[in-house]
C-alpha cells in the first residue's frame, strides 16, 4: 500500500520552484534532483532549481558558461529532453515559442557549468516532446517528437564522450511515429509506451526496442508488446519511473484536442511489474492529487516526488510525495480506510474529493481542530474552502515585489521573500492603501501555510498568548475599517515568515 502526502514547508529549507508544466526532473549523481526549464501562463523558462536530496533543501545555483551566442546556458524552453549521466545533465530540443530547438548542452553539476555542445555525425532535427534514456553510463537514446510539421519515428544514439550521434537503422516493424510518450531503458531494452500519433489519435500501445547493447551483438529491432494484467488507458504527457523491480505511470491524459481544456487528464497509478511482466495497479490508501500531464516525477530514496504539470486550466506548482505506508511522513494522514480510486478523473472530480475527504475528517479530535482552538480561529467546514492563492499566481503581490527589489533580486520568489521584510519592519502609518490586499493575501497564505497546511508537526510549537488571528476569514480588503490596520499589520509581524 502506498499514500499520497502532500509535501509542506518542514519537509525541506529553501525555495521549491515555481509552477510549471514540459519542464525536467533528473536525478543527478547521487543527491540531486535538478529542475530546468518548463512553461507557466506562456512564458517559457531556463532557469535551475535543484533539492539536495541528502541536506533536504532547495537552491539556485549560479551556474557559469558560454553558448554559440554568448549566453551562459539554454535558452527558454518546454518539452525538451533531459537525461543525466553521471555528474552530468544532457538537454537536447525542447520548443521555445512556436519555434522547435536542436541546440545540445550539458550541465556539469560538480562546478555548475553549462557547455554548449558541438556535435558530430548524424545530427537530430530540432523537435520537441521527444523521449530520451541514457543506456548504460555514456550514452542516450532517443525517439520520435514532433518537428513542427510532422511525428517523428527516427531513434538516434549518442555516444557523450565522442559526442558523436549515429542514427540507428532499425529493420522490420516499426511503431507508429509519435511525440509526447515515454521511453525508459530496462536492462537490454527501451520501452516506449503511449503518445499521440501521425493522424491524431492518442495511443496506449507498448513497444520494446533491441540491439541497444553493442556487447549483444542483436540487430536493432522493434517489437511490440502485449502484457496481460490492467493495462494503462491511452495517454500522452504521462511520466514513467523506475524504481526496483518495477516502473511506475502516472498521469498523463488522453483523447480530445491536443492539451485543450476537453481532455481528459489522469492521476492514476499503474506498475509494470518486470518480474512477472505484467501491469498492476498500485494500491493507493487514498485521495491522489489533481490530475495532471507534463509534470515530472523523480524517485528518492524509496519515495517519489512529484512536482508541476498541466491540466488543461492550470499549472500547478505543487510538490507531493508518493510512500509506502510503512514511511514516517505517511502518518501525517488522518487515518482512513483504503479506497478504491477509479481509473479515470479529471481535476475537477479530484478537488470535489478533497474536499469530502477533508469534511470527513473534521472531527472534533482531529489535529486541525485543535490548532484551530489554540490558535482562535474560527473555521467552519464552509470556511475551509476559502481559496488560497500561491504567492507565485497573485499578480497584485508579484508588481508590487518587483517594484520593490528592482534588480537586485533573482526572481519572483527572493523579490516575494524582500517584500515581506519590509511588511514585518513597517510601521502601519507607511503600508500604502494599494499594499494592503496583497498583505491580506499573504497574511491569509502564511496562516494557512505554516499553521493549517502543515498543522501536524507545527502542533509542537508553543503559541505564546494564543495568538488571535482575526482577520484570517475577511475576503476583501474592502471589509477593514481603518482601526483594524494596525492590528493586521501588527499580527502578520505574529507570523512565521
Amino acid at each position: 500500500m502506498h499514500h499520497w502526502v502532500r509535501a509542506i514547508s518542514s519537509d525541506f529549507g529553501g525555495t521549491p520552484p515555481q509552477p510549471r508544466s514540459g519542464h525536467s526532473a533528473v536525478k543527478v549523481g547521487k543527491s540531486k534532483v535538478v529542475v530546468f526549464g518548463g512553461l507557466v501562463d506562456k512564458k517559457f523558462l531556463s532557469d535551475i532549481v535543484v533539492y539536495d536530496t541528502e541536506a533536504k533543501v532547495w537552491f539556485q545555483p549560479e551556474c557559469t558558461g558560454s553558448g554559440s551566442d554568448g549566453q551562459v546556458g539554454p535558452s527558454p524552453r518546454a518539452f525538451h529532453v533531459a537525461v543525466a549521466i553521471d555528474c552530468h545533465m544532457f538537454i537536447f530540443g525542447g520548443r521555445s515559442g512556436g519555434k522547435r530547438l536542436g541546440d545540445f548542452w550539458v550541465l556539469d553539476t560538480d562546478i555548475w557549468q553549462w557547455s554548449e555542445l558541438t556535435s558530430f555525425g548524424d545530427l537530430p532535427s530540432p523537435r520537441d516532446f521527444a523521449a530520451a534514456s541514457a543506456v548504460g553510463n555514456r550514452k542516450i537514446v532517443m525517439y520520435g517528437g514532433w518537428d513542427g510539421k510532422k511525428w517523428l519515428s527516427d531513434v538516434y544514439v549518442l555516444d557523450t564522450i565522442s559526442l558523436e550521434w549515429m542514427e540507428l537503422s532499425v529493420t522490420g516493424t516499426l511503431p507508429p511515429p509519435r511525440c509526447g510518450h515515454t521511453a525508459t531503458m530496462v536492462e537490454k531494452r527501451l520501452l516506449v509506451y503511449g503518445g499521440r500519433g501521425g493522424g491524431g489519435p492518442i495511443m496506449g500501445d507498448l513497444w520494446a526496442l533491441k540491439g541497444l547493447i553493442e556487447e549483444e551483438n542483436e540487430a536493432p529491432g522493434w517489437t511490440q508488446l502485449k502484457l496481460p494484467g490492467q493495462a494503462p488507458s491511452a495517454r500522452c504527457g504521462h511520466t514513467v519511473t523506475s524504481g526496483g523491480h518495477s516502473l511506475l505511470m502516472y498521469g498523463g491524459h488522453g483523447t480530445g484536442g491536443w492539451l485543450s481544456r476537453y481532455d481528459i487528464y489522469y492521476n492514476d497509478c499503474i506498475i509494470l511489474d518486470r518480474v512477472s511482466a505484467q501491469w498492476k495497479r498500485l494500491p493507493i490508501g487514498n485521495e491522489p492529487p489533481p490530475a495532471r500531464a507534463y509534470h515530472s516525477m523523480t524517485l528518492v530514496g524509496s519515495r517519489y516526488l512529484l512536482f508541476g504539470g498541466f491540466d488543461g486550466k492550470l499549472t500547478y506548482g505543487d510538490l507531493w510525495w508518493l510512500v509506502p505506508q510503512e514511511d514516517p511522513i505517511a502518518k501525517r494522514l488522518t487515518a482512513s480506510p483504503p479506497r478504491n480510486i477509479p481509473e479515470r478523473k479529471d481535476a475537477g472530480s479530484v478537488n470535489d474529493d478533497f474536499r469530502s475527504t477533508f469534511k470527513e475528517s473534521q472531527t472534533e479530535a482531529s489535529p486541525i481542530s485543535e490548532l484551530q482552538r489554540r490558535l482562535q480561529i474560527s473555521v467552519s467546514l464552509s470556511n475551509t474552502r476559502l481559496p488560497i492563492m500561491d504567492e507565485l499566481q497573485d499578480k497584485e503581490l508579484l508588481e508590487l515585489a518587483s517594484s520593490l527589489s528592482g534588480e537586485t533580486a533573482s526572481g519572483n520568489s527572493q523579490a516575494i521573500e524582500a517584500l515581506r521584510e519590509k511588511w514585518k519592519k513597517s510601521e502601519p502609518n507607511l503600508v500604502k492603501l494599494k499594499e494592503l490586499g496583497p498583505l491580506l493575501r499573504d497574511y491569509q497564505r502564511l496562516i494557512y501555510r505554516y499553521h493549517l497546511e502543515s498543522s501536524g508537526p507545527n502542533l509542537q510549537h508553543d503559541f505564546a498568548g494564543h495568538v488571535k488571528y482575526q482577520f484570517y476569514h475577511v475576503k476583501n480588503v474592502s471589509q477593514l475599517r481603518m482601526g483594524d490596520i494596525p492590528k493586521l499589520v501588527e499580527e502578520y509581524k505574529q507570523l512565521h515568515v
